[in-house]
């Protein structure tokens, strides 16, 4: 691996201007949210898909919406009170406060390619110990090729090379906008 994927910063990344070009309908409809689901957006900037999921739920399910960025989660504090979303200051690449085995759906939009190694190792880690079984992890990243945006070609990964570094089950590879695409994994 080379060092600028070591050393790439996690929020260095698409995030908030990808919003406008990523397909929302088609990630919402390949989600197949249900009822009561509980959600982490992580890495979910200002929140703008903890926001559709809690739309699509009906304010039913608990979705936490964690960031390492304190004024995006004040924020959002801020913009959902009363509502399913509880937004948390942290790291999914770290240890988080949420129970083992209690979410349904890992939603990370935009944010894996900029994880370094120990990064996507604790992310392994920390994926697998909240994931309830049969949960799922949803990554949306920038395609690996040539785009008007988004960060160096060498710190992205393809659909096959993310199969080879999660350690769930690879179900299906969606293209969700232009430059991106949906990843889905089961956990098993």
């Amino acid at each position: 691996m080379n060092q600028e994927k070591e050393t790439h910063k996690p929020h260095q990344h698409a995030g908030r201007s990808s919003e406008r070009l990523l397909n929302k309908e088609i990630i919402l409809k390949e989600l197949d949210i249900f009822p009561g689901a509980v959600i982490l957006d992580a890495g979910c900037g200002n929140g703008y898909m903890s926001k559709e999921f809690s739309r699509m739920q009906k304010n039913s399910g608990k979705i936490f919406a964690l960031d390492p960025d304190k004024n995006a989660i004040e924020i959002l504090r801020q913009e959902t009170p009363g509502t399913n979303i509880t937004p948390i200051l942290g790291d999914v690449t770290k240890t988080t406060d949420l129970q083992d085995s209690s979410i349904d759906l890992i939603y990370l939009s935009t944010v894996f390619h900029g994880f370094s190694r120990s990064q996507i190792d604790g992310f392994n880690k920390e994926v697998k110990r909240i994931l309830k079984p049969k949960g799922i992890l949803a990554i949306v990243e920038i395609k690996k090729e040539p785009t008007p945006f988004g960060p160096p070609l060498e710190i992205r990964f393809s659909p096959q090379e993310l199969n080879e570094i999660i350690p769930l089950s690879p179900k299906k590879t969606v293209e969700v906008g232009q430059f991106f695409y949906l990843q889905l994994f089961e956990n098993k």
